[in-house]
């Protein structure tokens, strides 16, 4: 018995593989002339944004970068059709960004602080001390950090890396953190690894509880099966995409962060660390270097309005403590800042754009929390505010790092209700709705049967209203999955609306579900990147959290069980109880008398997570010693459920 898998814990690290593209269309006469009208919207003259995206560019990236197995891990000249003005297919917003994302390679911020950008999702900030160099967020990726690292040496001199900073948990904020140092430097005290409190149990636990379902819906909101082109996926709104066929790996920080303003002076650098928990991340940190007077906003300013709630899934973000941290930063740096710079984009130069830029920031994140608030308390349900609150006020609208491109203000504002008022909108009529598939099943029979639905859609896609059909075939499909004629009509309709997003992530959601509904879902859907780190440090509290949520209930029900689990390398007991079909445990204690008695190392637990060997073949040559009702033991852990990481979402 293999113990399976454990959960994902690298819902970005997104495999390359695409399916073929099928019948991708083009744009209708409608959706051109829906694109064509953001030409007027928006103030497209205004190129300052390539000045500054292109600003001390000091090498361009124009080579892939490929893995111990030659295979390409980041390859930007899949984006070479990137040129030119946007096609009917793309949004002309999107195409702008994409087209800005898009300027990638090594470049200078200001003396002695330099940036990596367009190599991965995310930017890897260098910062030179008087000896050595600072190295902050080294990208999703080992390879990709890497080849950063050595574009920088090709220009810079030789210096030894002394410090790493995490400004956040996320993994494309620390993942290729073995592309620039080694364990063995930071053991051996020459490296610091720097990070905010509470960066560690994020980086681990974010993606493990829920893990194979954010996992997948990951590959909706990157855009991963997708082809690159001018068809398929073009950006993801905060860079290109995401790495693939990528090793991710992770180094524990050897010092906190843990009060509010803390300074440190690193190899002659003095940086302020200001602590904005609860921001763009459960742990995270913006940073001023009063030498450089330059400010480091990690990802709580970027070049887009960004999620309160990302499409992939995860805890809602909270508006109001958000604009509160960028208040306070605008405070305290920005009459001195003379650079901003975060860790996706590019920077904004001189002090009165910097003030502007973090007042809009703080402004946008205040209006979505207030706004949103205002209509809850006039009785508005989530859509309802969604459908009321279409723009940003007119000046923050028509600021280029306010546009929805990476969370967009109609999937914000519902994040913000889900936050205070959680998933009921008070209706009781929605409060205990038929699932998807019943409910088609009613609509279509009450609208006179699957022709008539189709007659209806169809009318309605010439007239162009996308929204209407998606909605309309989704009980069609829901109802009849196998109908031909209502998956390639909702296929239809979805691809009109990623053709017409101005947001990445919409359009990659539009674009995945429509190339789904005509070809299935791809076989390579669930696989993802190597992250042995990420596994390793996974905790045995961790571990007995994610065996409870594989435990199905209705058949564990009367198969009570009491277990004591002895990790023998960390000299370490855990109580565990599965009664009435819940598994509970109490960490560190045992059971005075329990059914089994377990005892392993958590590295042969590394091992079997790692899928290096099996629980089965472990317990058999004694590697885990299992003692009491050692039959009923192995059947419950048989009888967990495994979780498919390539589960149907557009069909049920």
């Amino acid at each position: 018995m293999r113990l399976r898998s454990l959960p994902c814990l690298l819902a970005l690290a997104l495999p390359l593989a695409a399916l073929a593209e099928g019948p991708a269309k083009d744009a209708t006469e409608l959706t051109r002339q829906s694109n064509q009208q953001w030409l007027q919207r928006l103030p497209f003259a205004d190129r300052s944004d390539f000045d500054n995206a292109r600003r001390g560019l000091i090498e361009a990236v124009d080579q892939p970068v490929v893995n111990a197995d030659g295979k390409a891990v980041w390859d930007l000249q899949r984006y070479a059709f990137l040129n030119g003005e946007a096609p009917a297919t793309v949004n002309p917003s999107l195409w702008r960004i994409a087209q800005l994302n898009s300027i990638a390679g090594l470049f200078k911020v200001t003396d002695r602080i330099y940036q990596v950008r367009g190599l991965d999702l995310a930017n890897m900030t260098l910062i030179e001390g008087e000896h050595g160099l600072i190295v902050m967020d080294p990208l999703l990726s080992v390879e990709t950090a890497r080849a950063g690292l050595a574009m920088y040496f090709r220009h810079r001199p030789q210096r030894p890396v002394v410090a790493v900073i995490y400004t956040h948990p996320h993994v494309d904020h620390f993942g290729g953190v073995r592309g620039v140092i080694d364990e063995a430097q930071v053991k051996a005290g020459e490296v610091q690894v720097i990070a905010p409190q509470g960066f560690f149990e994020h980086a681990v636990s974010e993606n493990v509880l829920a893990g194979p379902a954010m996992k997948r819906r990951a590959q909706y909101m990157y855009g991963a099966p997708l082809p690159r082109g001018p068809r398929g996926q073009v950006d993801a709104g905060l860079g290109k995409g995401v790495p693939a066929n990528a090793t991710v790996s992770l180094i524990a920080p050897t010092r906190l962060i843990e009060q509010p303003l803390e300074t440190l002076r690193i190899d002659g650098v003095d940086i302020e660390f200001q602590l904005t928990p609860g921001t763009e991340a459960p742990a995270e940190m913006n940073l001023w270097l009063p030498q450089f007077k330059a400010l480091c906003m990690a990802e709580n300013a970027s070049h887009v309005q960004h999620n309160v709630l990302t499409l992939r899934g995860a805890q809602v973000r909270d508006a109001k403590v958000w604009a509160h941290y960028l208040d306070q930063s605008l405070l305290r740096y920005g009459e001195q800042a003379e650079v901003v710079f975060a860790q996706h984009h590019w920077p904004t130069w001189g002090g009165a754009a910097i003030r502007e830029y973090l007042a809009d920031q703080r402004d946008m994140y205040a209006f979505i929390d207030s706004q949103t608030l205002r209509l809850i308390n006039r009785g508005l349900g989530p859509t309802e505010i969604a459908a009321e609150l279409t723009s940003l006020p007119p000046r923050l609208a028509s600021k280029w790092y306010s546009r929805d491109y990476y969370g967009s203000l109609s999937h914000n504002v519902r994040a913000v209700y889900q936050r205070y008022m959680g998933f009921y909108d008070g209706n009781p009529a929605t409060l205990n709705p038929l699932p998807p598939s019943d409910a088609g099943a009613h609509y279509v029979k009450a609208l006179g049967g699957a022709e008539r639905v189709l007659t209806l859609g169809r009318e309605a896609y010439d007239a162009g209203d996308y929204r209407w059909v998606a909605e309309l075939t989704r009980h069609l499909v829901f109802a009849e999955p196998d109908n031909r004629a209502a998956r390639e009509l909702q296929a239809d309709a979805l691809e009109q609306l990623g053709y017409q997003s101005e947001n990445a992530t919409w359009r990659n959601a539009y674009l995945t579900g429509a190339q789904e509904l005509r070809n299935g879902v791809a076989a390579a859907a669930s696989k993802g990147g190597s992250a042995d780190d990420l596994v390793r440090a996974l905790t045995p509290t961790l571990f007995f959290d994610y065996l409870g949520v594989r435990v199905d209930a209705a058949k564990a029900a009367a198969q009570d069980l009491t277990i004591n689990w002895h990790f023998t390398d960390l000299n370490q007991d855990y109580a565990l109880t599965l009664r009435n079909g819940v598994l509970t445990h109490r960490d560190l204690t045992r059971h005075g008398q329990a059914d089994v008695e377990v005892s392993m190392s958590k590295a042969t637990l590394d091992r079997i997570a790692l899928k290096q060997t099996g629980f089965l073949k472990e317990a058999t040559v004694g590697d885990i010693d299992i003692s009491g009702e050692r039959v009923k033991f192995m059947r419950f852990m048989a009888g967990l459920d495994e979780a498919d990481g390539r589960f149907n979402i557009v069909t049920p």
